[in-house]
C-alpha cells in the first residue's frame, strides 16, 4: 500500500519542497486512522531514485539469490512450527510469539524504550517481535539480536513520524 504524506506528495521529501499548509497535511493524514496503520506490518519511507543511481554499476543481489534466502527462511519456520497451528512467523499468536521469539535483556530494554518513545500499541509490539524473528531467520540467526530488533523497529516508526503532525 502506498500512502503519500500530503496532497502534493512532498512532505518530508529531502529534495522537493512541500507546498501544503500544516493544516492540509494534518487533514490529509487524518484520513488514515491509527488502528488501520497498526494492522500494516511494515511502514517504509521511500524517496524517488535519481537516474545516476539507476544507471550506476551497483552490485545488487539477484532476484534468484533473494528468493533462495526467502525460501530457506520459510523452511526454517515450517520446521520450527511443525507441531503448532502456525506455519510462519506472521501467523504466530501472542502465546506462540512468547514461546518462539524470546528476547535477551538488551533486546527487551530496546523494545521497551521504543514502545514508550513511539507510543506503540500492543498490536505493534507483537508485530515488531514477529518481524524481528523473520529478519533473524533471513539472517540465518537462531536468536533475535539487537540488529534484527532495531531493523524491525525502524519499519514501524513512520506512523509516529507522520501521524503526529
Amino acid at each position: 500500500m502506498l500512502i503519500h504524506p500530503c496532497p502534493c506528495g512532498y512532505y518530508n521529501d529531502p529534495k522537493n519542497e512541500c507546498s501544503c499548509r500544516p493544516y492540509q497535511v494534518k487533514k490529509y493524514l487524518s484520513k488514515i486512522s491509527g488502528p488501520l496503520l497498526d494492522r500494516i506490518d511494515m511502514h517504509i519511507e521511500v524517496f524517488p531514485v535519481e537516474y545516476k543511481e539507476l544507471a550506476g554499476k551497483t552490485i545488487n543481489r539477484s532476484s534468484e539469490e533473494i528468493k533462495r534466502n526467502v525460501d530457506k527462511a520459510r523452511k526454517v519456520q515450517i520446521r520450527r512450527y511443525a507441531n503448532e497451528t502456525a506455519r510462519y512467523n506472521s501467523q504466530l499468536t501472542p502465546k506462540l510469539t512468547k514461546k518462539y521469539c524470546k528476547l535477551g535483556k538488551s533486546e527487551s530494554q530496546l523494545l521497551e524504550k521504543a514502545f514508550k518513545k513511539l507510543r506503540l500499541s500492543a498490536r505493534s509490539y507483537n508485530k515488531i517481535i514477529k518481524l524481528s524473528r523473520t529478519i533473524a531467520d533471513l539472517d540465518n540467526s537462531e536468536d533475535i539480536e539487537l540488529r534484527h530488533l532495531s531493523e524491525a523497529i525502524q519499519y514501524r516508526s513512520l506512523d509516529k513520524n507522520f501521524w503526529n503532525v
